[in-house]
């Protein structure tokens, strides 16, 4: 990642407005977040509004963000966002590269962004994200998955709100499931046995089939073979490396047996990401398979599945003496650190992340709350039974490697994983990796 430096600056707000009277502030619109308040006048006011920028890659919905924002500058008289709309995240070079060029010039714009959960720390380090610890308090931040909150902060600090998430899960035949052993299995040993199984009888030409392309999304799958062995790829400061050590060594030979030893993989996987998997799911030739939340509404098309009616979705298995992990996805919002109008910038930000707005993208866009409560709420049930289930998945989450040195760090990961994938020297591949890794963090 991007690690150019640069100082925040602090816009100046009132200066006697404390931490916990900011949101009675805020709540009342009691101040006035006017040009002469702020004493920054360097800011167009639409009808006597602060005007303020949001940026945010476009995601695909039956609306967009820009409707939310619309609905945002109906619901009060104060503040006047205006939407730059980004390409959407299947695009996420160009997003990240787009918010940086913006943020790096450090005049303010855009005042919040939404940022994949990999960037957060790279943007903190940077000083371009303003920590938001002046604005919450524990009763705030406890309503949020631990995981995803976790993922929000640098160096100790929130520097992110979350806002919306995705993890990943494991999708399996349940006609087969039934057919194999009769309950979901628990652990990766029972679900390559019960796998195993499915292609010996003939009802799967493969167990299951994962993502192993030398890609982003290789990383996120050991993530989750890692972390569900009680292992760890750096340690928690993020300043020496971890996936030497023999919980990390034991998932990725793991990885490799599937293909190699257990053969319930086909050895496709290694040039394979979510699509190619997916399909050969879909077309009903894998009994299991590691992928996101967009499946299933795929996996329930009968004009492009043909496994309809027959597929369950949950927690990925786990290690014995572990327990299942599931890498996060998801953007989370952030403030620009040399923002003018924090109050404003705020005002906004808070108002996405609030559970009315959280519900609607759920419902609006599929996107997964971060906020576990909302899985209890009846309408989400109703509309939207899939997301309903995805609690014990989302409390699973788990972070990738938290470090502003994250750009380096995957790629390293991706080409030292995939090495021994191919080679079969996983320990010493790993050791290899490890060395490598300390070098970039240490």
């Amino acid at each position: 990642m991007t690690k150019t430096k640069h100082t925040p600056v602090r816009s100046a707000g009132p200066a006697h407005v404390t931490k916990m009277d900011r949101r009675a502030f805020l709540a009342t619109g009691s101040a006035a977040l006017g040009a002469a308040t702020l004493g920054m006048p360097r800011r167009a006011r639409a009808q006597g509004r602060t005007e303020i920028s949001f940026a945010s890659a476009s995601f695909f919905g039956s609306e967009t963000f820009g409707d939310l924002v619309d609905s945002f500058n109906e619901s009060q008289d104060r503040v006047m966002v205006r939407y730059l709309e980004l390409p959407p995240p299947s695009s996420s070079t160009e997003v990240y590269q787009g918010l940086v060029q913006q943020l790096a010039r450090g005049n303010g714009t855009p005042d919040v962004f939404s940022q994949d959960v990999i960037w957060i720390a790279g943007m903190a380090a940077a000083g371009w994200a303003l920590p938001l610890d002046e604005f919450v308090d524990d009763a705030m931040t406890s309503q949020y998955f631990e995981g995803t909150l976790a993922a929000c902060k640098w160096d100790g600090k929130l520097t992110a709100l979350p806002w919306f998430m995705d993890t990943g899960m494991m999708y399996y035949r349940t006609d087969l499931v039934e057919k194999h052993g009769g309950a979901v299995p628990a652990t990766w040993a029972e679900m390559a046995k019960m796998g195993k199984a499915a292609q010996e009888a003939g009802d799967a030409e493969f167990g299951f089939v994962w993502q192993g392309k030398q890609a982003e999304v290789l990383v996120c799958d050991a993530v989750e073979a890692i972390a569900s062995n009680n292992g760890a790829i750096l340690s928690e400061d993020g300043r020496s490396s971890r996936i030497g050590e023999a919980e990390a060594v034991e998932a990725i030979q793991f990885l490799h047996d599937t293909i190699n030893e257990m053969q319930i993989s086909p050895s496709d996987v290694l040039s394979w990401d979510e699509e190619p998997s997916r399909q050969v799911f879909t077309n009903g030739q894998s009994m299991f398979l590691r992928n996101w939340s967009y499946v299933w509404p795929i996996a329930q098309d009968p004009s492009v599945s043909e496994v309809v009616g027959k597929v369950g979705a949950g927690p990925l298995p786990h290690f014995e003496g572990g327990s299942s992990a599931s890498t996060l996805g998801g953007y989370q919002l952030g403030m620009n650190a040399n923002t003018a109008d924090r109050d404003a910038a705020w005002e906004f930000m808070s108002w996405m992340s609030a559970p009315e707005q959280q519900k609607r993208v759920a419902l609006n866009f599929g996107l997964g709350p971060s906020r576990p409560a909302l899985f209890d709420d009846a309408q989400l049930n109703e509309e939207q039974p899939f997301m309903a289930t995805l609690r014990p998945v989302f409390t699973g989450a788990t972070a990738r490697p938290v470090t502003p040195e994250y750009a380096k760090v995957t790629l390293a990961l991706q080409s030292g994983i995939s090495k021994a994938l191919v080679n079969g020297q996983v320990e010493a591949e790993m050791q290899a990796l490890s060395s490598q890794l300390d070098g970039i963090v240490g």
